[in-house]
């Protein structure tokens, strides 16, 4: 082992580590060096990187913390890495991710090789189909409360070499910098929009929570993306004694329940009789409650069932109002595909996997906006609403591809 360099990193490790970062793009840290800055210098900066985790004199700058609102309102803080901390970061999360996702549970969907969020929501409306009751669960400021001894205990268990756990507990402690530029100490919690911390929350609650369900509550199968959990059970008693139980287990842990955002919920159908005042959830931007829904043999019947959610669906009508599209008569039509195809597609995949149509009606305020584009377009629309809509119906028939929303059917009223 040599003296000056007794961690065993490679160089290739590091640049394949700013591959991955350079992929998944991503703000500017504390330094206010972008990601183009950190090319300008690339040889350099990466050799630097190196020399000073393999030696072990890798210290991570502060958090740049960010605040975005969130949907239920109020703000969700943000810790954004620098650059040259994010490569870092990706060198100890490509040498722990392989030891430890082999051990996580099967039904545990976030940031993981090979699972989505549409795996989980698919799984969870299966269940919703065999279990008449779910337990959503809400973990108050779960990023925030981490117990971070306990987490490193974990870490230390399964960390292949002792360097990684030397880097993630100083990555833990680093400091928070705020908007106005004050530093604040941190004895809990993982930053999130940290590289590593997907993959320590994981860790955390493998052994805070999944691992400890097999074993315990073996009977009541459950869906996890990050933390956000959805539990199946067969009566509501059985629903409150896992919450009394999941309860306890997490305060074990550093951690409590949202007492008003956790909710028993009944999966209301045809053949369940009876009524609760829960009768839906949201998962993954998913709306799960009872829905008409019409067999083979065209009856219609209650199925409880799973859509885009109200939340997600205003988030996307917002997104759309923010993209002016009536103001923006010096772009063709196709340009505008250009600019916004993407996004729309990108809806369609996610939000159009379960019952399609329930997007109908965000894609028709696109069209609205698009005839109101088309009429301040051109002049022989300009006083006629209704002509520019067959004209944007028109053109939808006839080149479907620019826009995705126009292969998926109709989307008339």
């Amino acid at each position: 082992m040599n003296e000056a360099k007794p961690f065993c990193i490679s160089r290739i490790e590091v640049l394949e580590a700013y591959k991955r970062v350079k992929a998944n793009k991503g703000a500017a840290g504390v330094d206010g060096q972008s990601l183009e800055d950190f090319e300008k210098k690339l040889k350099k900066n990466l050799y630097k990187i190196w020399n000073r985790m393999s030696s072990g004199s890798y210290f991570p700058p502060p958090v740049r913390t960010v605040k975005i609102p969130k949907k239920n309102g109020g703000e969700r803080k943000l810790g954004i890495p620098s650059v040259a901390d994010r490569i870092a970061q990706q060198v100890v999360k490509a040498r722990l991710e392989p030891v430890v996702d082999p051990m996580f549970h099967v039904d545990s969907y976030g940031y993981r090789p090979g699972k989505s969020a549409l795996d989980a929501v698919g799984q969870a409306r299966q269940r919703c189909w065999r279990y008449d009751w779910v337990l959503d669960l809400d973990i108050l400021g779960f990023f925030d409360n981490l117990d971070q001894n306990l987490l490193l205990r974990e870490v230390k268990k399964y960390a292949p070499e002792p360097w990684v756990v030397l880097y993630i507990e100083r990555w833990l402690k680093a400091p928070m910098q705020e908007e106005d530029g004050r530093l604040v100490p941190r004895e809990k919690g993982t930053p999130q929009g940290g590289v590593v911390s997907p993959l320590l929350s994981n860790l955390f609650l493998h052994f805070a929570l999944d691992r400890w369900l097999g074993v315990n509550h073996p009977q009541v199968p459950f869906e996890r993306y990050a933390d956000d959990v959805i539990v199946h059970c067969r009566t509501e008693r059985q629903a409150e004694e896992v919450r009394q139980a999941i309860a306890e287990r997490l305060r074990e842990c550093g951690l409590e329940l949202h007492p008003e955002k956790t909710k028993i919920v009944y999966c209301k159908d045809d053949l369940r009789k009876g009524r609760h005042s829960n009768e839906k959830f949201d998962f993954l931007g998913y709306e799960f409650r009872p829905r008409r829904s019409k067999n083979r043999k065209g009856k219609f019947f209650i199925n409880f069932s799973t859509a885009v959610s109200n939340k997600a669906a205003k988030a996307m009508k917002d997104k759309i109002r923010s993209w002016n599209l009536p103001k923006r008569s010096d772009k063709a039509i196709e340009d505008l595909s250009c600019m916004f195809n993407p996004i729309i597609r990108g809806w369609l995949q996610y939000y159009g996997r379960y019952y399609r149509s329930a997007l109908y009606p965000t894609m028709r305020e696109l069209d609205r906006d698009l005839a109101f584009w088309a009429k301040r377009k051109y002049k022989k629309l300009r006083h006629h609403l209704r002509r520019a809509t067959h004209w944007i119906d028109s053109i939808s028939r006839r080149s479907p591809e620019l826009f995705a929303h126009w292969q998926m059917g109709s989307v008339a009223p």
